[in-house]
């Protein structure tokens, strides 16, 4: 397939970080979605024993106290600290080193931070309004409103690392991960910053989160078979697998990467947001705003849809939205939509939230670097409403040079993301 020209102005992807329902970081977490693994289990983090859903892709064994200190861990939270541990692997990949170092290889003050969330601290809310009640005021902890609030894990990143550039932090439901990127491109293009740690964070398994959840018809109940639970564009899907996470990347200008003399992953070509003006939490069945979501997003990038070899799909697993966003790939691809490869990574991790769309950013990267796409598992029982190429249950090799992200959030969110393979 022929490459579209590229602008000089695009940003570069130098850096990714993740901590997973597969791995606290990276390459655990790749080598757990090329192998088609599953990151979900039965609830650990509550006691889920009187709720119809028990089943979450959780980050386990994540030890923040041992990464974080003491101290620290117990002032902030999970969000924040997810977000904190994959920030600094994207940093050293990307060759930057976090505090006073950071001069050497970048300007501190031009170094900015874009971290979306979706739930923000909802157990540490949970667990403080419980305590509340138990104790009264005592109960509650003098930190809980700095560790809760939706700006923080932006914040702890920023303090961690000795970043003096902008911070900013979204909340677009779903689509959040997928916002932050824009967001990185827009403060780079701007030039407010050379550098921006961009991606999402989310970490809301709950008891209250869950019963709601629940309540709407949500989650997947399926108990028995955890790793079999999540199916997206399957006949027999029955609701998404809530999760948790963090992914976030190290998004440079061109010309400053190329002065740094780092490798770049992927050019962040641009993307789209609509909103379906709808619905608080169903989609709009037509699939109108999504479909403009994408079409914009090629028109803005220049891409003909000829020469999108990937789509890493929103793939939620619930009914409306897998059938939803099929049609929309069908209408704006057309008979390009025969050869498109398109992957649910939500089948392996469960639905990450705000953290979500950045996880999708890291499968497409990452295909583009290993030509191979990982699969979306448990689809072994297609619905005829969900008819494309979908990578089922196996890792597929594949030259991917271009590819986009689809993700569509509660309220009628919708973000679609390009992304390019360097030049070889």
């Amino acid at each position: 397939m022929s490459s579209p020209a590229r602008s000089a102005a695009d940003p570069v992807i130098t850096g990714i970080g993740a901590v997973t329902p597969l791995g606290h970081d990276v390459p655990s977490t790749w080598r757990g979605l090329v192998a088609g693994e599953s990151g979900v289990g039965p609830i650990t983090l509550f006691d889920a024993s009187g709720l119809p859903t028990r089943i979450a892709a959780e980050v386990k064994g994540f030890d923040a106290e041992a990464l974080l200190g003491t101290k620290r861990a117990r002032r902030s939270a999970r969000f924040s600290q997810l977000a904190i541990i994959a920030a600094r692997e994207a940093f050293a990949d990307a060759g930057l080193h976090p505090g006073p170092g950071v001069e050497s290889v970048a300007d501190h003050e031009r170094v900015g931070v874009v971290v979306n969330t979706a739930v923000t601290g909802i157990p540490e809310t949970e667990a403080n309004v419980n305590a509340l009640a138990r104790e009264g005021l005592r109960g509650v902890s003098a930190y809980y409103v700095p560790e809760m609030i939706p700006n923080m894990p932006a914040c702890e990143v920023a303090i961690d690392l000795g970043l003096h550039g902008p911070v900013t932090a979204s909340a677009l439901a779903c689509a959040s991960g997928n916002a932050a990127l824009l967001e990185a491109r827009r403060l780079i293009q701007s030039g407010e910053a050379d550098i921006v740690v961009a991606g999402g964070t989310d970490a809301g398994i709950s008891a209250v989160m869950f019963a709601g959840l629940s309540n709407m018809g949500a989650l997947s109940a399926n108990n028995e078979d955890p790793a079999g639970a999540s199916r997206p564009f399957s006949a027999d899907r029955d609701g998404f697998v809530y999760g948790e996470g963090a992914v976030l990347f190290v998004v440079e200008s061109a010309e400053h990467a190329a002065a740094r003399g780092v490798r770049s992953y992927a050019t962040l070509a641009g993307g789209a947001l609509t909103t379906d003006a709808f619905h608080i939490s169903h989609p709009d069945p037509t699939g109108r705003q999504p479909r403009r979501a994408m079409r914009l997003a090629l028109e803005r990038t220049g891409t003909d849809p000829a020469d999108v070899d990937l789509i890493c799909a929103h793939g939620t697993a619930t009914r409306i939205n897998d059938a939803v966003e099929t049609s929309a790939i069908r209408d704006v691809y057309g008979a390009a939509a025969d050869d498109l490869l398109v992957t649910s990574p939500k089948s392996m991790v469960g639905h990450m939230i705000g953290a979500a769309g950045a996880l999708s950013a890291m499968v497409c990267v990452l295909a583009m670097r290993d030509g191979v796409v990982p699969p979306t598992i448990n689809l072994t029982n297609p619905d005829p409403a969900c008819d494309l190429d979908y990578v089922p249950n196996e890792a597929r090799q594949a030259t991917v040079r271009t590819a986009a992200l689809n993700a569509f959030g509660f309220g009628g969110q919708n973000c679609v993301v390009v992304l390019r393979a360097p030049e070889a």
